[in-house]
């Protein structure tokens, strides 16, 4: 399958230095990734460039980046092509020479403005703490059965081989290289140990899980005294982390019962894919350099909170927080998709909501302060009726329903059943000759009527179906 733009692969068919400076800043910025010099925007091999020409267009690239982006020239994993450029995630702030600092957005390069810009410079300037070697930490503290079930995951996923002398810390020494698990000398790092040490406490204490169990909706016990009804302490790298956590929520979710047709359907309190989705990123993106605060787990009778130490990372911030993409630790995260805890890079949060409103719940809610953020999810399921709305025909007239729409607000509803949201920006270009207020109007009229539902605030805002 021919492999296209995403967040950490920008494919480039013309090799011009400004084009090239625009992605190598890009994912510098943000994840690192890979640009594919010759592949167009479908995955065609439609260029094949020769070592001297990138290198030569890499070094005039650089006369367009403050400070110069470093990248490698190597050879390609994609069928057809000979040489890709890799280029790490940054440290450093990047920008190009006339201003503007990008970032990688999804399948696209994005200008961030002067808030984002302060965010991800406030963030940078924090340095790469999982990249940091673990002091007196060796390669006897890496647990080998876990590198070797990294492997295995990991050749499943992407099915490709791995040629390792041995699936051991010793034989996968290499990869570990690779994968930020290990520096250059050969010395675990924090990513490393977290994710395949035999006892990451003992060198990162806070990074394990508190799960705590309240009765109430208040952090109270029984009668109102201070207490709770369960707590557990769950550490372990961080794979462990996220099975065992999962595995004391699910002990503690209340299960229903829905009948459909003749059959009994058990309903958990909360949708699965929700919590786990939760859960892994709490785990994958909270900031590990704050010591004395774990991840805390807590369940009370109407909702669950998880909260993750650490603040929003890089330009990520409450109003883009669905639309954007930006990881804290991006070794980890990398670490986790590979081991298959992680579907797919940037859009949890979407499915998230998505499961969350699928099953009568309202949409989760996030919460983000200096030094925390926290994803509460509510387990009141809302009565309401869905609306049977009749689409304007290809003619574009509508017909009556038992929600009287117009027929802009029944050409916004058709937008929303093909492309699966809209915006406001989207609904202004269905509608050009129609002022945004009238626009912002109909789309909030859907809302009260129970049509629409809508996601976000500011401009991160976007609506999908109820």
């Amino acid at each position: 399958m021919a492999r296209v733009a995403s967040q950490t692969f920008v494919p480039l068919p013309q090799l011009t230095p400004h084009a090239l400076a625009e992605a190598l800043v890009a994912l510098a910025n943000t994840d690192g990734g890979i640009i594919a010099p010759g592949l167009d925007e479908q995955g065609q091999v439609v260029a094949q460039f020769a070592a001297e020409e990138v290198e030569a267009a890499l070094r005039a690239a650089a006369q367009h980046t403050t400070p110069p982006v470093r990248a490698t020239l190597e050879p390609a994993d994609e069928e057809g092509l000979r040489l890709a450029v890799h280029v790490p995630r940054s440290v450093d702030l990047h920008t190009l020479t006339d201003g503007r600092v990008l970032v990688r957005s999804g399948a696209e390069n994005r200008v961030l403005g002067g808030d984002e810009i302060r965010h991800l410079a406030a963030t940078k300037a924090s340095g790469d703490f999982e990249a940091e070697t673990v002091p007196g930490a060796t390669l006897d503290d890496l647990d080998d059965a876990l590198i070797a079930e990294y492997i295995a995951k990991r050749q499943l996923r992407t099915r490709r081989t791995l040629n390792l002398p041995s699936h051991d810390a010793r034989g996968a020494a290499s990869l570990l290289r690779e994968i930020g698990a290990l520096d250059l000398a050969g010395n675990p790092t924090v990513a490393g140990i977290l994710l395949f040490g035999k006892n990451p406490q003992a060198f990162l204490p806070q990074s394990g899980v508190v799960f705590v169990k309240f009765p109430g909706v208040e952090p109270r016990g029984e009668s109102g005294r201070i207490g709770y009804g369960r707590r557990e302490e769950i550490g372990g790298p961080l794979a462990r982390v996220v099975e065992r956590t999962w595995q004391v929520i699910l002990e503690e979710m209340r299960v229903g019962a829905v009948v459909r047709g003749l059959e009994r359907e058990e309903v958990l309190e909360y949708p699965e894919f929700a919590v786990r989705e939760a859960l892994v990123n709490a785990v994958a993106h909270r900031d590990y350099r704050l010591r004395g605060r774990r991840i805390e787990v807590r369940k009370y009778a109407d909702r669950l909170e998880i909260i993750s130490p650490g603040g929003l990372p890089g330009y990520i911030t409450l109003d883009n927080l669905v639309e954007e993409h930006f990881s804290r630790n991006p070794r980890i995260v990398q670490g986790l998709y590979q081991w298959g805890y992680i579907e797919e890079l940037g859009l949890g949060i979407d499915r998230m909501i998505e499961e969350m409103i699928a099953a009568g719940h309202p949409a989760p809610r996030f919460h983000a302060t200096a030094y925390s953020f926290t994803v509460t999810l509510s387990n009141m399921r809302e009565r309401r009726a869905a609306p049977h709305l009749v689409l304007p025909t290809a003619e574009g007239a509508v017909t009556k329903m038992r929600v009287k729409i117009n027929e802009r607000q029944a050409r916004a509803i058709q937008y929303v059943r093909e492309h699966g949201r809209i915006t406001n920006k989207d609904f202004q270009a269905l509608c050009p000759d129609v002022t945004p207020e009238t626009l912002r109007l109909d789309l909030a009229d859907l809302v009260e009527k129970g049509v629409l539902l809508r996601i976000g605030e500011k401009k991160g805002t976007y609506y999908i179906l109820r």
